[in-house]
């Protein structure tokens, strides 16, 4: 697959991402926002029981040395559970789905060491803390009330949703230990600083809807290829190096970027592609779209529009023309000298 196709297939998925960000992403949060609004209600006990474990257990699989079998999959979603104790038994289990219900604690998943994909979203959890669970790869915590990102080291864990809690800080997250981690989704939660998010392998960060107000400690995440900032309250564009060598999308629509010379601060980005900078004060300068293009010869795209042929030969004129005055600048002036060495 050639270059080009690879970068119209990114394209594509990022076109489909923000369509999904504008269209889902309100009512996904009202949905759970609803569910929200019961938390401070007192919830009368209701354990998961095997009548409920027979309803929601599927997809029977081999297990052990292949000679038994086991269901792995459970879903019980919605169903007002507060406490899961029976699963400390359900050892085989590799797929869980205990989202929408009253659930504060999840430690009996630690005995489920084989489990590969957990969903707890929309429960009333504070904390996403678990034993090392050596095969789980994908893990989803969205609308909780999760304060802090302790106690997270699952070796293959790939995917990690902690959108829509309480978390202000990210703490914790060590490297060495989820050296896997490549989509980190931190969206809708109560952010200052993007410190603490040192995970090298890490491919796509979502941090829209927080409250930050500038990016730094991302310098290092040389794999990063997608980086979501919108809506939060960023007015500079420190923060970017040019380690950050496998970035092709930022999002930083909404924030409150004023300068158009601020745009200078993302030239050592060699692979950035797709910059949205909608709903931020410096889109009202007329020449805002020719600036981030004399800025950025590489961009392909700028907020929901592909540059023209056209533009891209008027911005490199104009780049043209800022070299030869740079180097005209640059050069003595030989009168000056001249008068110098006579007296």
């Amino acid at each position: 697959m050639s270059d080009e196709d690879d970068l119209e297939d990114f394209e594509a998925d990022q076109d489909d991402f923000e369509k999904e960000d504008d269209e889902k992403e309100t009512e996904e949060g009202e949905d759970y926002r609803k569910e929200g609004e019961d938390l401070s209600e007192d919830w009368m006990p209701n354990s998961l029981t095997e009548d409920l474990m027979k309803e929601g257990l599927s997809l029977l699989c081999k297990t052990g040395n292949g000679l038994a079998h086991a269901y792995v999959k459970l879903e019980v979603k919605d169903r007002d559970l507060t406490d899961i104790y029976l699963l400390r038994s359900y050892v085989h289990l590799r797929y869980v789905d205990v989202s929408e219900n009253h659930l504060t604690d999840l430690s009996p998943l630690n005995y489920l060491t084989h489990l590969l994909w957990l969903k707890a979203d929309g429960n009333r959890l504070r904390s996403a803390r678990l034993d090392e669970l050596p095969y789980l790869q994908i893990a989803s915590f969205a609308y909780n009330q999760i304060t802090d990102t302790e106690g997270i080291s699952h070796p293959r864990l790939g995917s990690l949703d902690l959108k829509g809690n309480r978390i202000r800080m990210v703490t914790g997250l060590d490297p060495q230990k989820l050296n896997s981690l490549h989509t980190l989704e931190l969206r809708r939660n109560q952010l200052d600083s993007t410190l603490g998010i040192n995970l090298p392998k890490l491919k796509n960060l979502f941090l829209a809807q927080n409250m930050l107000k500038r990016v730094e400690g991302l310098e290092n995440l040389s794999n990063l290829t997608t980086l979501h900032l919108r809506d939060n309250q960023i007015e500079t564009l420190s923060g970017f190096s040019r380690e950050m060598k496998s970035l092709q999308y930022l999002n930083l629509r909404g924030n409150m970027v004023t300068d158009l010379g601020e745009l200078s601060k993302l030239r050592d980005l060699p692979k950035l592609r797709a910059l949205v900078l909608l709903e931020n004060p410096c889109t009202d300068e007329s020449d805002y779209r020719q600036e981030a293009l004399v800025q950025m010869a590489h961009l392909e795209r700028l907020d929901k529009d592909f540059y023209e042929e056209e533009e891209r030969a008027e911005a490199e004129e104009i780049r043209q023309r800022m070299k030869e005055d740079q180097e005209h600048e640059a050069e003595p002036d030989h009168e000056e000298d001249l008068d110098q060495s006579t007296n």
